[in-house]
């Protein structure tokens, strides 16, 4: 009965946070392109009350949640943590819904007598509260927003880093693709694009296809023609991943008009699958993760579990 009640849990999150996301999509929002508020604030990414930052699905969430209540601040905590740093939760507030990931690893003996080990996924949810949320906060928990810096030296930076990947990037003609079989991506001239941030993030978008590439992360969807489920499936993950990205380097792009059709497929693909866009942020984490990994001065990522569902993203 336990396992039964388990696997409902699990079940029961997966629909949630999917029915959430194709709601926006259904009104034509990308939570993951508009991850701010106002004025001059910047595309963040949130973070736990320690600054370790939300990874995954939970990014997604924290973003749509922002989106939706108007939070300035990337900072999130849980009702307990906020207590111990002798602030408290205003009343009427409601807290927002993440996730937590990992494998349990159990111990057991098979028909032939011999003792093995058996990994068995779990996820379960916690509550978390933005710090606009919570009253008596000491005051670096209250951080002010942060104006936008010139364009030229965040793009400057963006640039750096994707040089730094090795991608081969080619220039020329009026569509942006990476292509598999020559392992390259194809770009137009930066003049072409509506503003600098755009011509940024579309390289962050295709550079996340480029890292599906066999000798890279072998990322697989079966895919056998334009617009189908596999083809869907990887655009999602490179709309996220480029969304992650470009939270990371600063940028905050608009949302790029030839990517509208896609709206419909992922609706329906998230429809179909209530674990399709765990494993899709799954994925583009990893994708962003292993883009890091190839910078001069990489760092290894933080020992504590992901907040990712890496279960959905073994089985997709």
């Amino acid at each position: 009965m336990k396992t039964t009640t388990t696997s409902n849990q699990r079940s029961d999150l997966y629909t949630r946070v999917t029915e959430r996301v194709v709601a926006d999509l259904e009104r034509g929002v990308r939570s993951w392109l508009k991850p701010w508020t106002s004025g001059n604030t910047r595309i963040t990414v949130p973070s736990r009350h320690n600054g370790i930052p939300y990874r995954g699905i939970n990014v997604l969430i924290l973003w749509a949640e922002a989106i939706d209540r108007g939070y300035i601040s990337p900072l999130w905590m849980t009702y307990r943590q906020a207590m111990e740093l002798g602030a408290h939760v205003r009343q009427g507030e409601h807290g927002s819904t993440v996730v937590y990931s990992d494998r349990i690893v159990r111990k057991e003996t098979d028909g032939a007598g011999t003792e093995i080990e058996r990994a068995i996924p779990f996820l379960k949810a916690y509550t978390v509260f933005n710090t606009a949320q919570i009253e008596n906060l000491p005051a670096r928990y209250l951080p002010k927003p942060e104006p936008a810096h010139d364009k030229v030296v965040l793009i400057a930076s963006a640039e750096t880093f994707i040089a730094a990947t090795g991608a081969t990037i080619c220039h020329g003609g009026d569509s942006a693709y990476y292509s598999p079989r020559l392992d390259i991506i194809q770009m137009p001239q930066p003049e072409a694009f509506r503003d600098a941030e755009s011509y940024s993030a579309t390289k962050a978008h295709e550079l996340t296809h480029w890292t599906a590439h066999e000798s890279r992360l072998k990322r697989e969807f079966g895919a056998k023609r334009f617009a189908d489920t596999g083809y869907a499936r990887e655009e999602l993950v490179a709309e996220l991943g480029s969304a992650f990205l470009c939270a990371d380097l600063g940028i905050t792009p608009e949302p790029r008009e030839d990517h509208a059709s896609y709206l419909a497929h992922w609706i329906s693909v998230l429809k179909e699958d209530k674990r399709a866009i765990f494993a899709a942020a799954a994925h583009a984490q990893k994708a962003v993760d292993y883009l890091h990994g190839l910078q001069p001065d990489a760092r290894p990522l933080p020992e504590e579990a992901h907040a990712v569902a890496l279960d959905a993203s073994a089985r997709s």
